[in-house]
């Protein structure tokens, strides 16, 4: 039995990613604020279930951005990170259509090209995968905190929440911004009008999460 101050190694979590449903595919959910860690969480799990004979991949939500050319009609490019800047529709779409398919059926999702700051359509195909860990901020959002998000959670099988420090918060999605070209000045606008406005959004969710985790170094802390 866990207590509520564990941590666990990523292969003691692995361990708890349950089996798949035949014919379909487990769908488990990496929610949490930005900054949290949760991409390097996904890439750390999927390469442990991986290793332990597992067929796994990481679809994450970030390649439902919208384009920034419609961003710019909206005058929106300021808020992009925010709920109404994805395609939450698209994204819902593609949930079922990874719900509805048996392993060995392709399914194409986007990535999210940094570099370039603009999703990449059908930047992985999801085929023979019995494991996708869907990574994204807004996983378990209800209509009322953001229209459209309320339908994501009751597609995935499960879904954890990865949560971390204000202060950390802060400095990782800081450096994010300065390594993406942005002033000291810019960033830190970036972070305190849009990024932590998020994180409390999505911290309001976290209580609708199947288990609550911080990172504790290389390992993960319950609670």
């Amino acid at each position: 039995m866990s207590t509520a101050r564990e941590v666990l190694s990523v292969r003691d979590l692995a361990r708890r990613v349950p089996a798949a449903h035949a014919p379909g595919r487990l769908l488990l959910g990496l929610a949490g604020p930005p900054g949290a860690g949760k991409s390097t969480l996904a890439r750390r799990l999927c390469a442990e279930l991986t290793g332990a004979g597992r067929v796994a991949v990481v679809a994450p939500m970030d390649g439902y951005h919208l384009r920034n050319d419609v961003l710019r009609a909206r005058n929106a490019v300021a808020r992009k990170g925010e709920p109404d800047t994805f395609d939450a529709a698209g994204f819902v779409a593609d949930l079922r259509l990874l719900r509805r398919s048996r392993i060995g059926e392709p399914v194409p999702w986007p990535l999210f090209d940094r570099a370039v700051d603009e999703p990449t359509p059908a930047g992985v195909i999801v085929r023979d995968e019995d494991v996708v860990l869907v990574e994204g901020n807004y996983l378990l959002l209800t209509d009322a905190q953001a229209p459209g998000w309320a339908e994501v959670r009751p597609l995935l099988d499960a879904c954890w929440y990865l949560d971390s420090p204000r202060a950390v918060l802060t400095e990782r999605l800081l450096a994010r911004h300065l390594r993406g070209g942005r002033s000291p000045e810019q960033a830190m606008v970036k972070v305190t009008d849009s990024d932590l406005r998020n994180a409390e959004l999505v911290a309001a969710s976290r209580g609708r999460a199947d288990l609550v985790l911080t990172g504790c170094g290389a390992g993960y802390r319950i609670g």
